[in-house]
């Protein structure tokens, strides 16, 4: 899918490290079809010596001639580099975001050509090829687009598609995700400490917990809690540490948090247009 086509990385910060690794290390493209831009000459030197990738600090010349542009700037830098480039695209070409809460119209509007545009929300775990994105079509995608972003985020983990008023449960859910797990992590190691497990040995035993309960649930298939009912076995230890999770809200606070994280999602995309309709943004 990705055969012969030409990419640009616009940001290459963490996610945009981690696209152009992954899609090298799994052979979908050489190092000759990728160019990366950075903000400034100093960061462009290391980006080249460590990805051995060209890369430059001019956007408005890297895009040109390219199959796909992939902007990974942050949010409040969209508006700018999409008029930096704007001139520059043709309707031949594709762009995917990366941009958290940036919608597929904001991209949309302010491009003067029909552009095929793809909206990203993949999250930090793609920095070791374990991550998960969400992708989402703009008004001028077709399924051959869809296909390439596809085959583009895979190098770094699973990709799945959803329709866009989903997204910023998305960003909510498994962008925002890892952070709230880091928590659970941190928390039962530090339950380990107190009975007496050193730190190092508890974190472990806690992070390998998770990481195979996740992949019990990836392979399986079977839902969590059928899983859960495996684990805990008839006036057990383990129902008794159930208790206490269900007399803590453990379950509903972890509801509520990502849906406090989706209204924030949606905020941020509310004063994005109340900027773009003032002419500040």
């Amino acid at each position: 899918m990705l055969a012969n086509k030409k990419v640009v990385v616009i940001g290459v910060g963490k996610i945009g490290e981690a696209l152009v690794s992954g899609l090298i290390n799994r052979g979908e493209l050489k190092t000759k079809d990728i160019v990366g831009t950075v903000g400034q000459a100093k960061t462009a030197q290391r980006i080249r010596q460590k990805l051995k990738i060209e890369v430059t600090t001019n956007n408005k010349e890297a895009v040109r001639g390219k199959d796909v542009i992939l902007i990974a700037v942050k949010p409040q830098n969209m508006d700018l580099v999409l008029r930096e480039i704007g001139s520059q695209l043709t309707t031949e070409q594709l762009i995917i975001s990366v941009a958290a809460s940036v919608t597929t119209n904001f991209i949309e509007e302010r491009l003067a050509k029909p552009i095929p545009v793809i909206r990203a929300m993949p999250n930090t775990p793609a920095l070791l090829n374990v991550g998960m994105t969400a992708l989402c079509a703009g008004t001028h995608t077709e399924k051959g687009h869809l296909a390439i972003a596809e085959a583009i985020f895979r190098c770094v983990g699973e990709a799945v598609f959803l329709d866009e008023n989903l997204m910023d449960g998305v960003t909510a859910l498994s962008a925002s995700g890892p952070a709230y797990l880091y928590v659970v992590i941190e928390s039962l190691a530090e339950a380990g400490v107190k009975l007496g497990i050193p730190r190092e040995i508890s974190t472990l035993l806690t992070a390998q917990t998770m990481l195979g309960s996740a992949h019990m649930v990836l392979s399986s298939k079977a839902h969590p809690a059928l899983l859960k009912d495996t684990v805990t076995t008839p006036a057990g230890c383990t129902i008794d540490g159930l208790m206490e999770l269900e007399e803590g809200k453990l379950r509903v606070t972890l509801i509520k948090a990502v849906v406090k994280a989706a209204e924030r999602a949606r905020e941020l995309v509310h004063t994005q247009n109340t900027k773009r309709s003032k002419g500040e943004g």
